[in-house]
């Protein structure tokens, strides 16, 4: 009975991110100045614990993701890394383990690490796990989806590897749900691709 209730909700789950679209950044008058800069954020990388000042970002579009270990969108790790192999001299993809959906990403840093590196060779920038809703939401979460902070996003990730996408400048520009990959047409625009 435990195992039909997991799996009816990860049904619901797949049903409502499969329901969202992408959201652009407004153009022109009705776009809105942030708050905040994403240049601002200093987080602790995944494996060392060091931060990392996202000052050394400026000049290439982002990709953020929220990943977990234990999802059905997981595979993904190996498309987001091929598209990082392929693009990291104009787009850089970073990834943020998280918790938030079903209990998803269990592990702690270490096994999140090996997980990533054993199982699909992840290169791209790794953080340590953040929680990316709820009342302990982590500052760059609250800068993605806080209209307040970025300028125009409300939409908080509504399950595992939702991607934002930064520009050059560090503006949030677009956010896109579960089920885009690096092949979609709509992301590769926003990414100049």
């Amino acid at each position: 009975m435990k195992k039909l209730i997991s799996l009816f909700l990860s049904l619901i789950a797949l049903v409502s991110c499969s329901s969202q679209s992408a959201r652009q950044r407004p153009a022109g008058d009705e776009a809105i100045s942030s708050t905040a800069s994403f240049y601002d954020f200093k987080l602790p990388e995944l494996e060392t614990g060091q931060l990392v000042d996202f000052q050394q970002y400026k000049g290439k579009k982002v990709v953020i993701l929220n990943v977990a270990s234990k999802c059905g969108y997981t595979p993904q790790y190996g498309d987001w890394e091929k598209f990082y192999e392929e693009n990291s001299e104009k787009v850089v993809v970073l990834g943020f383990p998280a918790n938030n959906f079903m209990g998803q990403e269990p592990g702690s840093n270490e096994e999140i690490a090996s997980f990533c590196s054993k199982n699909y060779g992840v290169t791209f920038p790794m953080f340590q796990k953040v929680s990316v809703k709820g009342n302990d939401k982590s500052p760059l979460y609250q800068w993605l989806s806080q209209k307040s902070l970025n300028g125009w996003n409300e939409q908080e990730p509504t399950w595992n590897f939702c991607k934002y996408v930064v520009n050059e400048k560090g503006e949030l520009v677009s956010f896109f749900p579960s089920g885009v990959k690096p092949s979609d047409a709509e992301f590769k625009k926003a990414v100049g691709i």
